[in-house]
């Protein structure tokens, strides 16, 4: 059964994406039907921070926040190359206040806390690497794999994309 057919979900990714956080989850959205789109600041085609190359779909300021269902920002030194940019930080928030589904794993934190989407007392996680900056931010350390805050979904680190991609698939098909 392809629960999220149809749905189109985004993934923001730059140069040294870290590749199992992209791969992975992308492939399990795949699996339930979902139209994912790779969207980045450019076309070039990129390597991930393992060596994987990836040729992003789409270019993130050609995206709409209306005619997204979810976003998902994976880790590695994508997200603090992309939170630099206006039109990422913009989509983010947007697709936020929307109270649509983001699903952030790893360094991911990073871009989230740049859009200002970080709910002052809400559960966070990700890599221990920018823990600090999650609770400067507000956020509430939680050492877990993962776990649904609100529209926000949280991984920790590769080893917990299996509960990652469990918590995000049961928040898209619950919206």
């Amino acid at each position: 059964m392809m629960r999220l057919q149809g749905k189109k979900i985004a993934f923001l990714i730059a140069e040294g994406v870290e590749d199992y956080e992209y791969f992975v989850p992308m492939m399990r959205l795949q699996e339930e039907g979902a139209q994912v789109l790779s969207a980045s600041m450019d076309l070039k085609p990129m390597h991930g921070k393992n060596g994987s190359k990836i040729t992003p779909d789409t270019l993130i300021e050609s995206l709409n926040a209306d005619e997204l269902f979810a976003l998902v920002i994976p880790g590695g030194w994508a997200p603090d190359k992309l939170r630099r940019y206006d039109v990422v930080k913009n989509l983010v928030k947007k697709m936020d206040d929307a109270n649509k589904i983001i699903g952030i794993i790893c360094h991911g934190g990073s871009t989230a806390i740049s859009a200002g989407i970080i709910k002052k007392g809400k559960r966070v996680t990700g890599s221990v690497g920018i823990k600090d900056d999650l609770v400067n931010a507000g956020g509430v350390w939680a050492d877990e794999p993962a776990f649904r805050e609100g529209n926000q979904i949280w991984g920790r680190v590769v080893a917990d994309i299996p509960d990652f991609n469990r918590e995000l698939v049961k928040a898209l098909v619950e919206v």
